[in-house]
């Protein structure tokens, strides 16, 4: 347990910051993963419509520190690979 009312505070905020990591990380996961099955489904449409949605998840992990920019830019990279190889 933590000593110092620095360390005290530290605590807090990684608790508060834990909260939102795992919402992001869990609405990146659900996107991408919902994406997958679109393109193993072979359904374009569809998938073309849920990229923003993951780009936008993407940024604001980036922008956020969740993830570092070159991650972010790799996954970006390979949804649109993935529904490139649709057409």
């Amino acid at each position: 347990m933590a000593i110092t009312s620095s360390a005290k505070k530290a605590l807090r905020a990684s608790k508060n910051k834990r909260v939102f990591n795992i919402r992001r990380k869990s609405e990146i996961e659900k996107n991408i993963k919902a994406f997958r099955k679109l393109v193993l489904a072979k359904n374009k449409a569809e998938a073309t419509k849920l990229v923003p949605v993951i780009y936008q998840a993407l940024d604001k992990a980036v922008k956020t520190g969740y993830i570092k920019g070159n991650a972010g830019s790799r996954s970006k990279s390979r949804v649109m690979a993935a529904l490139k190889k649709l057409a």
